[in-house]
């Protein structure tokens, strides 16, 4: 048997689950582990500047690609804690992400050590198992764990704290020989899929409603083929966005209060039955459930028990991981197809794609200050089908999500429930990480940007291009439109008269001086007939200099982007499209 310390034990056990890198920052009480990493090798790492953006970066990791598990590491006491909300935003969306912190001396631990907390119980409420692992022969199997963890029923983070003298003590391991834990899984059964599709088959109006679930599952090509065989219309959720192209026949539009299509919440209330696969029935897509129930029956795939009557108590629930699931229903949907026995729903599909024609919003505004939708408009002109975009909160998320289109699983990445201010960047940086060739967008309002800004460094030093769309109207523009239901607008105004740049007449921040600062590049755009033009700048820079390019666009002060509490009852603030020439990216106009 080899001897070595826990801490190596521990990096050999994430190199046979297949981490080949990390994200985080060293400190005194996690330098063992640091060493274990230099000393084994194998797991490379990216600095990050704060600890939060370490989780996000992790985060972003795990989003790219099937199997990914992100790892952030931290040291003792505040990283910890600064971690906490990358820990929130991963249990929240079922993204599995390992997270290591250093920790005081074993035997110090009650006695107040600096930078000694409790780290176990503080994240426990949003990860799948947090351990503060006190004996150093367990750390290989901690580690083992975590793993099986993260990876069985629905996916989650998990937080290992080591203290320091475990870390350092020599332990008996053999890495040649380890197996990881194989991860547990629900699977339907034959007669759940057949009653689900007899219920199915009973309707004249049907809906999929696809999941992030599907997305973790790697199930979107079986998603797509079981909407085929069957004719049925599919709604993606937020999180399932790309389970299906946008430009699919079959493709039939988002559904909710904020992130949505008006086709879309137009067919769902059309609709007499919706099967939901791998999703959670979340309140901005379902809005008041009054409206979003009403005359349907429902069926719920998932896989977490809990999931199934959370909300609100489905006709038929299924307990079941998504592609186990979808599995069974392509293949009981074929069986049924050649036996003739369903229905025919063309003329059903025919009607949505007509909405999906007809009902649309207006992005063709040649205002100047710029008008958001038509930054969007420009977007889709620029970036082509394989783009990743990437996304937190705000009206930029939302209008986003109202005005791009997304043609693949994981190529719209977005801390859905979550949904932390800043998250943006770091987590960008992370899918670069995960992907070196594919192009990658960023999308970012003005405060967004501002909380992190300064992991733009990290994608200068360890060459993570990538563009950044930063859309800047100097407001906490969601907050604002929130609070005219309070008759106010108050503390959510960024602007100011900077005494360096008095060209931004107002605006606040220099961005481009900080971003240039950071060692990035930067480009500012006021003209909507520009916008084109600086995002194929911004693509050179990229390409010549290898690091993040931010294109800042001035937006007007303020914009009311659609939404509302209902799906009957959603106000569209802007004019809506009349013709092809009012949308002129439009996935209709586009197809």
């Amino acid at each position: 048997m080899a001897r070595m310390t826990a801490a190596e034990a521990a990096v050999h056990v994430l190199k046979k689950e297949g981490v080949d890198v990390a994200f985080g920052l060293p400190g005194a009480a996690i330098n063992p582990f640091y060493a274990a990493m230099r000393n084994v090798g194998g797991v490379d790492h990216v600095l990050a500047r704060h600890v939060e953006g370490a989780s996000h970066m992790a985060e972003g990791y795990t989003r790219t690609q099937p199997g990914n598990v992100g790892v952030c590491i931290g040291t003792s006491g505040p990283a910890g804690t600064d971690m906490i909300t990358g820990l929130y935003s991963a249990s929240a969306d079922s993204i599995p992400i390992l997270c290591i912190t250093g920790q005081a001396p074993a035997n110090k631990l009650h006695k107040e050590d600096f930078q000694a907390v409790d780290i176990k119980a503080i994240a426990g409420p949003v990860t799948k198992w947090a351990i503060t692992v006190l004996e150093p022969a367990q750390v290989p199997r901690a580690f083992q764990q975590a793993f099986q963890i993260m990876r069985s029923s629905r996916p989650g983070p998990v937080l290992i704290d080591l203290p320091i003298d475990v870390q350092m003590t020599e332990i008996e391991f053999d890495p040649d020989t380890y197996e990881s834990l194989p991860a547990y899984k629900p699977s339907a059964s034959r007669a759940q899929i057949e009653k689900a599709m007899g219920m199915l088959n009973e309707s004249d109006q049907p809906l999929l409603v696809a999941g992030g679930g599907i997305i973790n599952a790697d199930a979107s090509e079986l998603l797509t083929e079981f909407a085929e065989i069957t004719g049925v219309p599919v709604i993606p959720t937020l999180m399932g966005w790309g389970t299906i192209p946008d430009d699919h026949p079959l493709m039939a539009g988002m559904v909710g209060l904020q992130t949505a299509h008006r086709y879309g919440n137009a067919t769902m209330l059309a609709s007499d039955f919706v099967m939901g696969i791998g999703n959670r029935w979340a309140n901005r897509h379902t809005g008041a459930l009054d409206s979003y129930t009403e005359g349907r029956t429902f069926v719920h795939v998932d896989i977490e028990p809990t999931q199934i009557g959370r909300i609100f108590g489905p006709d038929y629930g299924i307990v079941s991981d998504a592609k186990a699931a979808l599995e069974l229903f392509v293949e009981v949907a074929k069986e049924w197809k050649a036996e003739g026995k369903l229905k025919d729903r063309s003329a059903w599909a025919e009607e949505c794609q007509e909405r999906k024609r007809t009902l649309l919003r207006k992005t063709h505004f040649d205002n100047v200050p710029v008008k958001p939708q038509r930054v969007y408009e420009e977007m889709n002109k620029a970036f082509g089908k394989n783009t990743r975009y990437v996304s937190t909160i705000g009206l930029s998320q939302i209008a986003g999500a109202q005005f791009l289109h997304v043609y693949k699983p994981r190529h719209w990445i977005n801390c859905g429930q979550a949904g932390p201010l800043g998250w943006t960047i770091p987590a960008a940086l992370g899918v670069r990480r995960a992907d070196p060739e594919t192009d990658i967008v960023a999308l970012s309002g003005d405060y967004d940007f501002q909380f992190m800004v300064e992991e733009l460094a990290v994608g200068a030093q360890f060459n993570l291009p990538y563009i950044h769309v930063l859309v800047n109207n100097s407001y906490l523009g969601l907050i604002r439109q929130a609070q005219r239901g309070f008759d106010m607008d108050y503390q959510v105004q960024l602007s100011f008269e900077n005494i360096n740049c008095p060209e931004i007449n107002g605006y606040g921040v220099d961005h481009v001086s900080v971003v240039e600062g950071l060692g990035c590049k930067a480009l500012r755009v006021t003209d909507p007939e520009k916008i084109g033009e600086a995002f194929a700048e911004a693509r050179e820079l990229m390409q010549q200099h290898r690091v993040p390019v931010v294109v800042e666009i001035i937006l007007e002060r303020v914009t009311n982007i659609s939404m509302g509490t209902d799906l009957k009852g959603i106000n569209e603030f802007e004019e809506l499209a009349e013709n092809q020439e009012d949308a002129p990216t439009s996935i209709a106009a586009l197809t």
